[in-house]
């Protein structure tokens, strides 16, 4: 064979089989025109900066890169990343609670299950009739948390919004009090009903706009205004969690004592785990709604199954290494619900992660978990596709001047496509960003 037939054979080799780091962070190629135009020339994405990729995972091809290869805060595009950890690390089976007997007494404590006793989950009697049937007394211990209930890169003053619940080694409840307004001569329904006489008018919040229910920054005491008394109000609000609130509420619903116990020093060797079958009913609350509570609670989950503590930082050094050491751009990577604004992504990783999870999981399990076009979770207003068939399935990504949507597009041709669209410091909100997004993924829709 002569030389120049063997240099191409070897480059033709070469070609074939490049790692995916490797053709994701190849040099790239003009934008298709029509792509060009939608995203240079509008004067929306101008405005601020915009990141966006878009890939055939059939041919393992980029089709389009647009600043692809730049940082960009991801908000809740954080949670495709806990996503696919949790769907490697736990498995079939979830650990909800880990006991040890020692004669007349029952020792347990959290896993990080976020569902136990969760309002708007799917009810699972699983460790309340573990701890119901137990004769022995019931200590609580949370020797295990080894984190802090609030994330690095947090907000401070979001700690009484519903969407920022704190960390915790045994979540119950979701972390959160419900507060219902029967009228203005009724008062307040609580749920857990422990916080009924926890709730005190605040005049301090007559100049928030409508109706306000704050919590104190330390302690269980909630305020509310004027407004809040109207018929028919209800707010979510998070409780300021501690082992001795805990053992309270578990109390209450037990009618039975439950006492905290400093247990650190506990025989491993007899130690025993109550497991719950998995189902979706976790994961598609975590991306349809982008509940940031459940994918905060599942990679402590992944933490205690692991290294049988809970530590965010520890699992996302874990993942990092073992399910996203290929990824083209190093991970800036700090919680996980995006609520951190020290997360940074490119939107090439966020396709390259995207594409591995195509890979494990079975294309309907996926597009049953993640938000669908014009049908379900944050996405249930855009990007609606014809007779009510959605051709998007896409995660969204939301702080302030910062909106980002990531997924999967369908095509006419019957294609998957693999995109992510990354927006940072635009001050228009987000439905400009929205109207100009859904005329690119349509485009894309039509054309391959």
């Amino acid at each position: 064979m002569q030389p120049s037939a063997k240099i191409l054979i070897s480059l033709f080799l070469a070609g074939c089989c490049l790692f995916p780091s490797q053709v994701f962070a190849q040099k790239k190629d003009p934008l298709p025109k029509g792509l060009e135009t939608l995203l240079t020339g509008s004067k929306v994405f101008s405005q601020g900066f915009t990141g966006f990729a878009l890939y055939d995972p059939q041919t393992r091809a980029m089709i389009a890169q647009y600043q692809a290869d730049k940082y960009f805060t991801p908000a809740s595009n954080t949670k495709i990343l806990t996503l696919q950890t949790a769907l490697n690390v736990l498995g079939d089976s979830l650990p909800v609670l880990r006991y040890l007997s020692m004669g007349d007494y029952l020792v347990f404590w959290g896993t990080g299950n976020p569902a136990f006793l969760h309002p708007d989950l799917p009810a699972d009697t699983t460790v309340l009739s573990f701890l119901r049937s137990r004769s022995e007394e019931l200590f609580f211990t949370d020797f295990n948390f080894k984190d802090e209930h609030f994330g690095p890169g947090w907000s401070w003053d979001d700690f009484s919004d519903y969407y920022q619940p704190e960390r915790s080694p045994m979540p119950i409840y979701g972390n959160v009090a419900r507060f219902r307004t029967l009228g203005p001569d009724s008062g307040f329904v609580a749920h857990p009903a422990l916080f009924r006489d926890s709730i005190y008018y605040g005049p301090q919040l007559e100049a928030a706009r409508g109706s306000a229910i704050r919590r104190s920054h330390i302690g269980n005491r909630f305020e509310y205004n004027a407004a809040a008394l109207r018929p028919g109000t209800t707010k979510e609000v998070p409780f300021d969690y501690s082992p001795a609130l805990f053992t309270q509420l578990l109390s209450d619903t037990l009618r039975r004592p439950v006492r905290w116990i400093d247990a650190r020093l506990l025989p491993s060797d007899t130690v025993r785990t109550l497991y719950m079958p998995a189902n979706d009913s976790l994961y598609m609350r975590l991306m349809r709604d982008s509940d940031n509570f459940i994918a905060e609670q599942l990679l402590m989950m992944c933490s205690e199954q692991l290294f049988h503590q809970q530590n965010t930082a520890q699992t996302i050094d874990y993942a990092k290494g073992r399910f996203f050491n290929t990824v083209p751009d190093r991970l800036e990577w700090w919680d996980g619900s995006g609520l951190s604004r020290y997360n940074a992504f490119t939107p090439r990783t966020v396709v390259h992660i995207l594409d591995r999870l195509y890979r494990q999981q079975p294309r309907e399990r996926l597009f049953r978990i993640f938000p669908a076009g014009g049908v379900s979770g944050t996405i249930r207003d855009w990007y609606p596709g014809k007779n009510g068939q959605p051709y998007v399935f896409a995660k969204t990504g939301t702080l302030r001047y910062v909106h980002c949507l990531s997924g999967f597009v369908t095509t006419k041709k019957g294609k998957v496509l693999i995109f992510s669209f990354m927006h940072n410091n635009h001050t228009t909100g987000a439905n400009p960003l929205k109207e100009e997004m859904q005329k690119v993924l349509r485009w894309v829709q039509e054309q391959y």
